[in-house]
């Protein structure tokens, strides 16, 4: 498996179809290419952008001020690429909000382990985004239900166990859900 829907942002033409050269032979695809930071983020906002990959310095600036913003901003990987003796200091401040630097000349071993970490990466937070969304819907299926209960404490002067068993028993006599008894309890008493 590899990255889809990759931006390169260099400012040097000549560069880029080295680097699209690179991708496709890790097998990423669907690769554009833009020449300044600012076409950069309206790429970012307006297209789902896995990977933003920076060859600096681009002629609006040097690059790391634009890494910083996508980072912030987006949800793509961002990795700079920038001469040897600027990868440490460039790193440094990337590093902490999360960005990747790679230094020239570029190593092909290199670059594809970085790939294949930052692909690493981008499948353990889309296990995580799905995991956060089953437990935002946990909780709001229990918070339904709550107040189910709470309005048959309230109008039929039930207990909590009372109402909770009540809830369980048509969720099992009717053959459907909690949350669904709940739903319907609460469009008969909370309207």
């Amino acid at each position: 498996m590899a990255i889809d829907n990759i931006l390169i942002v260099s400012s040097q033409e000549q560069v880029v179809p080295s680097l699209v050269r690179l991708l496709k032979n890790e097998g990423c695809k669907n690769i554009g290419s833009v020449k300044n930071g600012n076409d950069a983020k309206r790429a970012a906002r307006e297209k789902d952008i896995s990977l933003i990959l920076i060859f600096t310095p681009l002629e609006d600036g040097f690059g790391d001020e634009l890494a910083l913003e996508l980072i912030k901003n987006t949800g793509a990987a961002v990795m700079m690429i920038v001469k040897g003796e600027l990868e440490a200091m460039t790193e440094s401040r990337l590093l902490p909000y999360g960005g990747f630097v790679l230094g020239l000349p570029l190593s092909r071993m290199v670059f594809h382990k970085a790939l294949n970490f930052i692909e690493a990466a981008q499948n353990r937070i889309v296990g995580m985004k799905k995991e956060n969304i089953k437990l935002q819907k946990k909780v709001e299926d229990s918070r339904i239900i709550n107040r189910a209960k709470y309005i048959l404490m309230e109008y039929l002067s039930m207990s909590e166990s009372q109402a909770h068993r009540y809830i369980e028993k048509q969720a099992m006599d009717l053959r459907l859900t909690k949350v669904e008894v709940a739903k319907n309890l609460l469009s008969t008493y909370d309207s």
